[in-house]
């Protein structure tokens, strides 16, 4: 079997883990289907040396689905709310993919990241001192900035996920501690690394959460200064990458650091967007009654009745107008098929959608 499929499997199993606990619901859930893809795309790749799953690396991934499981499990007994309690589950699902992609690719290959986890990494190049030690030390600082500076409701899910991913660094390293990945190949060990780097932020970002580092320093800046988060985060990410030469000296590996950050961004930006896509329907049927219940029974959206007239015939017609997530559009086509196969539907894109079921509006 292939390592992409391989890798394709444990995510399916992860997925299907969650479908089975009843959190479909979630945007993040349905986001891990498209990280599966890209990083079976990914591994598919010919490489000029065969590459064979270690023992610890199926640890690892029997970890994971433990760990969602417990966690689960411990959900339910004390009964915190299934909404809140699944942006965690995703938080820290999320914070171990990036542990999987920083300590089994990027590491082992000297290639360094953006944000704190860089220069978490230069101080181990540099030393040897491990990673979570550095990383944990430093978010502290800026955690306690953040919560004077910007509140404790922006740095809960953020403290949250810090510590998540400092303890599960600690985890992946103790069981893949004699594994070694496309160390010859650094290139796929990049773009790889940055594929889980980026997935994990992107669950963890579509669950509201954060991994801290530069994402604090951009929100303390934006605050004050009339810059962008995303410059910010850009600028801070260049000088971490960069200064990461004074200890590899070597300007290759550098090279390899800016094309972990690119990648690590798009598999961010396909990740998020996936999960927050949303669509709108303009349906006109004789059966807008029978359809528009069960389009509120199930995907559970809100259906508006316009009064319309048609400019030919005269006719009044009543038109629904729906707004649903991308990912729930086959489901409203399905449904309005089997109630009116002679319906007329429109569905358009839209950019954003703000509201309850939907996003929260954030402004200055």
């Amino acid at each position: 079997m292939e390592q992409g499929e391989r890798l394709q499997t444990r995510f399916r199993k992860i997925i299907k883990l969650l479908f089975d606990t009843g959190f479909t619901s979630h945007p993040a859930v349905s986001s891990l289907h498209k990280a599966g893809r890209f990083v079976k795309s990914v591994s598919d790749y010919k490489t000029t040396q065969p590459i064979h799953e270690d023992e610890n690396i199926k640890a690892l991934f029997d970890g994971v689905e433990l760990t969602l499981k417990e966690l689960l499990s411990t959900v339910s007994r004390f009964g915190v709310e299934p909404v809140g309690a699944v942006d965690y589950l995703m938080i820290a699902l999320g914070m171990i993919l990036y542990g999987i992609g920083w300590t089994l690719f990027l590491l082992p290959n000297d290639i360094t990241t953006g944000g704190v986890p860089g220069i978490a990494s230069i101080v181990y190049f540099a030393t040897g001192f491990p990673v979570q030690y550095t990383y944990f030390a430093i978010n502290a600082v800026l955690l306690m900035v953040s919560l004077k500076v910007l509140g404790f409701r922006f740095s809960l899910k953020t403290i949250f996920g810090v510590f998540t991913l400092t303890f599960f660094l600690s985890v992946i390293q103790k069981l893949t501690a004699n594994v070694t990945l496309l160390h010859d190949q650094p290139f796929m060990a990049c773009v790889l690394g940055a594929s889980f780097c980026g997935s994990g932020i992107g669950i963890a970002f579509s669950a509201n959460g954060s991994t801290g580092g530069t994402d604090i320093i951009a929100a303390v800046i934006n605050k004050y200064r009339d810059i962008t988060l995303g410059r910010v985060m850009l600028i801070c990410d260049l000088i971490i990458i960069s200064s990461s030469y004074f200890v590899l000296k070597d300007w290759e590996k550098v090279v390899y650091g800016y094309v972990t950050l690119y990648v690590c961004s798009f598999v961010l930006d396909q990740v998020v967007n996936s999960a927050r896509q949303s669509v709108q329907f303009l349906i006109i049927s004789n059966k807008y009654e029978e359809i528009g219940k069960r389009i509120n029974e199930y995907p559970h959206r809100g259906v508006t009745i316009i009064n319309a007239t048609g400019f030919y015939t005269g006719k009044e017609q009543k038109m629904m107008f729906v707004l649903a997530k991308k990912r729930e559009s086959t489901i409203i086509f399905r449904l309005i098929k089997d109630c009116d196969p002679t319906a007329f539907v429109s569905q358009s894109a839209v950019i954003g959608v703000y509201g309850e079921g939907f996003d929260h509006i954030k402004v200055k």
